[in-house]
């Protein structure tokens, strides 16, 4: 199996021949795009490869960054953090397989303050035996893992509080503001900012019950936390992501394709189809201040990419598609970075499917506390089971009144 080094160094490799091969075909021919594509998918499948190696990468990476930021909030050595760290994961693995019954009693007290900040974290009383309040670093390391499912959380602003009240943000539009020229002399002109608020909410997130077989929670050899960390992972991150991009607002955040603006409306008969002349409006729909800002970028959906892939610029007749070969370099669609997220609407009448803009506009906002419950009622004995169920607490809202992500919608008929 090859490295994550060879893999990205592989990959570097076909997008730089690719690029060639655009940069430097004179007449694109149909030779030219069988070659362009043969390229093209040899770098999809290296890319596969190299996600499943970032995962991990990125779990690792995290928990260092949890042991050096608690040696540095207590004032102790990384060694004391991390040996603090490993006796809070032992409770926390001992609690997971067996409940209460699985701890000894400084275990036992350690989980009895933990169901007192639980209380707390939840506002009300929980008279669930299995209430747990995740360690800090595992609720920090779910929460970064959650960027690996949907999108919103690649390109927003996040930002951490420590409980869930409302939060006023304030909102700008910062489009039209200028400068003068003053005359020797002269008094000069008072420009206030256009400055308003939004509410930032916590809403309650749900992961599921989730059912884990006795037979898996005896074996020792099974790291449980981190499986039962990925399950939750993977449904908190696609159900709140689902929230971030199409969300009504009322009751539930308010995402980003409610909230952008629009930018162009397909003409008659793109039901389920955009052109390159469609994309460079869109683009330009976008005020000049967030297009050229560095962050501009386009968000659409897998299926859309795959069409995308296939415009070509009419002049040159080559794909607008291109990859990036430097590490940490993403690839472009007409020149712009883009943001895969799987509850973009896919093209259809009246799909809002592409945006282009300014996405760190976005704000999600995460309450840093995580509440799993464990179940080992008759409801799950009687299967041999038992169920664990996390919530978490998490609001999002664009912030931005001027315009600075607009979307693509197909037309209706």
């Amino acid at each position: 199996m090859k490295s994550i080094q060879e893999l990205r160094e592989q990959r570097a490799a076909n997008a730089k021949t690719l690029r060639q091969l655009v940069e430097n075909t004179a007449e694109w021919k149909d030779e030219h795009q069988s070659q362009y594509s043969a390229l093209e998918q040899e770098i999809s499948n290296i890319d596969a490869q190299i996600e499943r190696f970032q995962k991990v990468m990125d779990v690792e990476a995290s928990e260092k960054s949890n042991i050096k930021n608690r040696a540095e909030r207590d004032g102790i050595s990384t060694d004391e953090a991390e040996y603090k760290q490993h006796q809070e994961k032992d409770v926390f693995d001992a609690w997971l397989r067996g409940g209460r019954n699985g701890l000894n009693q400084e275990q036992l007290q350690f989980v009895a303050t933990r169901r007192r900040e639980i209380q707390n974290a939840l506002g009300t009383g929980t008279g669930a035996e299995g209430g747990y309040l995740a360690p800090n670093d595992y609720a920090k390391t779910v929460l970064t893992a959650l960027k690996e499912y949907g999108g919103m959380r690649e390109v927003a602003t996040v930002i951490p509080t420590e409980r869930g009240t409302e939060l006023p943000y304030p909102t700008s539009d910062s489009t039209s503001d200028k400068g003068e020229l003053v005359p020797e002399s002269q008094k000069v002109s008072k420009s206030d900012p256009t400055f308003g608020t939004k509410s930032l909410f916590a809403y309650k997130f749900s992961s599921k019950v989730i059912t884990v077989p006795i037979e898996l929670l005896q074996d020792s050899v099974i790291d449980l936390e981190a499986f039962i960390r990925n399950l939750i992972v993977e449904r908190l991150g696609r159900s709140t992501n689902e929230y971030y991009t199409v969300g009504s607002g009322t009751a539930q955040p308010e995402g980003i394709v409610t909230a952008s603006l629009s930018g162009k409306i397909g003409t008659s008969g793109q039901t389920t189809t955009v052109s390159t002349d469609d994309l460079l409006d869109l683009k330009h729909s976008v005020d000049p201040a967030y297009r050229k800002g560095g962050k501009a970028g386009w968000m659409f959906h897998d299926q859309t990419l795959k069409a995308l892939k296939k415009l070509k610029d009419p002049s040159t007749s080559k794909p607008i598609w291109m990859p990036g070969y430097d590490i940490g370099e993403p690839d472009l669609i007409d020149g712009n970075p883009y943001t895969i997220n799987q509850d973009m609407p896919e093209m259809a009448p009246s799909a809002k499917s592409i945006l282009f803009g300014d996405f760190s506009k976005y704000v999600i906002r995460d309450v840093m506390q995580m509440v799993l419950l464990r179940f080992d009622d008759s409801a799950y004995m009687e299967y041999g089971q038992v169920g664990f169920l996390a919530f978490m607490r998490s609001g999002g809202n664009h912030m931005d009144i001027g315009g600075a992500v607009k979307h693509y919608q197909n037309s209706a008929s």
